[in-house]
């Protein structure tokens, strides 16, 4: 019997989409268990059906072993089984339980974690748009105005995202864990009811040895005689019921383990990939936000905003782009070209430098609209130019093309191109 799902999700009680999800559960565990064979001939499955008006338990069934004793049969080595399938599947159950449950637990320490960056962002932004009624210059006060919006708009993103991580990847977890905790302890009484019948067998070659030894006996009393035999039958009559009663649970198991094993296979599947589908969803939408704001930055006074950054080399007055910032050869944000590191000097503001850096070039004025004039062109152009050091060891090599290479702004690049 699969693990019943919990009445709510992390969703939040009484939303549209927990509703939505608690049904989807319910559905999806009144499908397994109507569908199984064994549990359509189960006469309280019958009872649970034909109720109209609620439903009691009928049919009383216990474990075979619990407590204290329960615990201790486990501290035993599993018995002997002739049936390798299922003696290698409990431990594979019980990792799959551990993992899941530590997985659930890490999941909702990060959903913690992400919601409270939620709410310090907030806090941030409601602190940057504090600053607008000290700010006299008028761009950088529409600036922080814009930006603490920006900021707020990005922290409740990020609570959202948190539940939407709990929703997705952690309740899919925790009921795995369950459900894979109801398997181990199903494989768990097939190991004790192994034991009893290793008992019986046990006892009816005892009461075997005990008929043999008073057939060849010198003096045989008649009540003993009658008292053997019922013994020696009554252990054999229990012996055959739990053969019996043994390979039927083992070849229902056998038939259970391969569809469970099938069945939380999919659902994990289902259940990751709609995961991923939401983060690549909540990523792009703050991509998106942070965006927005891009046009007020740029609008702060005639160089584009860029040198209240403590940017070098700036123009004194530059046309500010609104072409989105997210091109295939990076980010518009990146400031200037990359220059040589001789001597401790990372940059230069001159268009000369002494020494063994005269080979440095100035920045190309063109060149800082290199990522946005491309991603509008389709990308056609070649980007930014590399500043060239005569004093560099690497003079004469060739740099490789970097277009494929996977890193933070290349994924941020593809993430915001990509549609689903």
């Amino acid at each position: 019997m699969p693990a019943v799902p919990p009445p709510f999700t992390s969703a939040g009680m009484g939303t549209d989409e927990d509703e939505a999800r608690t049904k989807t559960a319910l559905q999806r565990w009144l499908n397994v268990i109507t569908s199984n064979e064994i549990l359509q001939r189960d006469e309280e499955m019958v009872f649970f059906v034909e109720s109209d008006f609620g439903y009691s338990p009928v049919v009383r069934k216990y474990q075979p072993a619990t407590g204290v004793r329960r615990k201790m049969l486990k501290q035993f080595a599993p018995p002997p089984d002739d049936t390798p399938e299922l003696l290698e599947a409990r431990p594979i159950v019980k990792a799959f339980y551990l993992g899941a449950m530590d997985t659930q637990q890490k999941i909702d320490r990060l959903v913690r974690h992400r919601r409270s960056l939620g709410v310090a962002e907030s806090d941030l932004g409601t602190k940057i748009a504090a600053l607008v009624p000290q700010e006299n210059h008028p761009g950088l006060a529409n600036a922080y105005r814009k930006l603490g919006k920006v900021v707020q708009s990005t922290g409740d993103f990020h609570a959202a995202q948190g539940t939407a991580e709990a929703t997705t990847l952690s309740d899919p977890f925790a009921y795995h864990s369950s459900d894979a905790l109801v398997v181990k302890e199903t494989l768990t009484n097939r190991h004790i009811l192994l034991r009893e019948l290793i008992q019986a067998q046990q006892s009816t070659r005892t009461k075997l040895n005990a008929a043999d030894r008073l057939k060849a006996s010198s003096s045989v009393k008649r009540e003993k005689v009658d008292e053997a035999i019922s013994a020696l039958d009554e252990a054999r009559s229990h012996e055959s019921y739990l053969q019996q009663k043994t390979q039927r649970v083992t070849a229902n198991l056998l038939v259970e383990k391969r569809t469970w094993f099938a069945r939380t296979a999919g659902d994990l599947r289902a259940g990751i990939r709609e995961y991923v589908v939401r983060q690549i969803e909540a990523e792009r939408r703050t991509l998106a936000t942070l965006e927005a704001v891009r046009p007020d930055v740029r609008s702060i006074d005639a160089s584009g905003g860029l040198s209240r950054l403590g940017r070098e080399g700036m123009v004194a007055a530059r046309k500010a782009s609104l072409v989105s910032s997210q091109g295939r050869n990076g980010d518009a944000w990146s400031g200037v070209a990359r220059r040589a590191e001789v001597g401790g000097v990372n940059r230069l503001s001159g268009g000369s430098a002494p020494g063994g850096l005269e080979g440095v070039g100035e920045e190309n004025e063109e060149g800082e609209e290199g990522g946005a004039g491309e991603a509008a062109d389709g990308g056609k152009g070649k980007g930014r130019k590399r500043a060239q050091s005569g004093a560099s060891s690497l003079k004469g090599v060739k740099e490789e093309e970097n277009d494929g290479r996977v890193d933070a702004r290349n994924a941020a690049v593809r993430l915001a191109q990509t549609t689903f």
